[in-house]
């Protein structure tokens, strides 16, 4: 396994909110991005985002690892919820709000948000 493929593994299983976007929380670089976030924004959930335009390797290793193609992807507690479509129908529906809920605990809504560069070696 590549040591990029591990770093995203590893984001994916320890944070309980991750975005793999284009772009970043305050530089956001597609739309579909953008209505993921702010979906899970409205939630206050804690997100960790991670841009994927740094590198196309990024986006290649995330696909293989999740089989979803597109970006953004939205993982909760490990698990694949979905691309923005689907986020926002569930923030829509009440159903992104349950998940978070039940997945991370009723007191889940910090709104914290941080981003991590996938790219940048480990100290």
């Amino acid at each position: 396994m590549s040591e990029l493929r591990e770093k995203i593994r590893d984001v994916i299983e320890t944070e309980p909110v991750v975005l793999f976007m284009k772009g970043t929380p305050r530089l956001i670089m597609c739309g579909n991005s953008d209505r993921a976030l702010q979906a899970l924004r409205a939630l206050g959930a804690p997100v960790t985002s991670i841009d994927v335009l740094g590198d196309p390797q990024i986006r290649q290793e995330l696909s293989s690892l999740s089989g979803w193609p597109t970006i953004p992807q939205v993982f909760v507690k490990g698990e694949l919820v979905g691309g923005a479509d689907i986020v926002q129908e569930l923030a829509e529906s009440g159903e992104l709000g349950a998940t978070l809920s039940s997945r991370l605990g009723d007191d889940y809504a910090t709104g914290e948000e941080r981003v991590v560069d996938l790219l940048t070696p480990a100290r």
